[in-house]
């Protein structure tokens, strides 16, 4: 995704240089000829937008619940394993070959079961982020959508590339954000929104949660 928002840019400076270009040898042929449009960019953080949204609390709940039933599962196939594997090595001396190497085979099964719930409840955690997830950036993009074409942008940025990355944009003029404009398109009111502490983007599972940093470029 960070590719294509990349090339995007690229090709709207390719664009607007070839314009420019063209724009010169028409006035040049012709004075009266009027000026290509110019291209216009905005930007904003799909993820600050989607951590003010009010369905944010609602599937951080969700999201802890699930992980919660999954950690406390996991905990106990961890004690069953250990009380086993004590009471393994304190009979050890007096199993014959037979029972110890059942034994044996019984810890081996049950240390690849407590692998194997890891995975899974990882990625069924995964699963249910996107499943509660998907629909709320949906009506965002349509909001980014609606305010791109009423204020007549060409191009729109996400500004956060991820977490542990560097943002997409590095210096952009604050007038291009049209963060606010999105939050009143989905019916946040901008000015009640509570300090960047307090509005941790909350619906990303533990695992993949970064900060909702206020989405501002100087």
């Amino acid at each position: 995704m960070n590719k294509n928002l990349v090339m995007a840019f690229a090709t709207a400076l390719l664009v607007g240089g070839l314009n420019a270009q063209a724009q010169a040898q028409t006035t040049t042929a012709a004075p009266t000829t009027t000026a290509a449009a110019s291209l216009k960019l905005g930007y904003t953080n799909i993820d600050y937008i989607l951590a003010q949204t009010p369905e944010a609390k609602d599937i951080q709940n969700q999201l802890t619940i699930q992980r919660t039933q999954s950690e406390n599962e996991l905990k106990r196939m961890q004690k069953e394993l250990e009380d086993k594997y004590g009471a393994y090595e304190k009979g050890a001396a007096q199993m014959t070959d037979v029972i110890r190497k059942d034994r044996e085979t019984e810890l081996q099964g049950l240390q690849g079961r407590i692998q194997e719930f890891g995975r899974t409840a990882e990625q069924s955690l995964q699963n249910k982020y996107g499943q509660l997830v998907n629909p709320v950036v949906q009506k965002i993009q349509k909001a980014i959508d609606a305010v791109a074409k009423e204020n007549a942008y060409t191009y729109v940025f996400n500004l956060d590339a991820g977490a542990n990355t560097t943002p997409i944009l590095l210096v952009a003029p604050e007038e291009n954000n049209i963060t606010e404009l999105v939050l009143k398109k989905l019916g946040i009111d901008p000015t009640k929104i509570a300090t960047p502490a307090a509005t941790n983007n909350a619906s990303k599972p533990a695992s993949a949660g970064s900060g909702a940093a206020t989405p501002k470029k100087n």
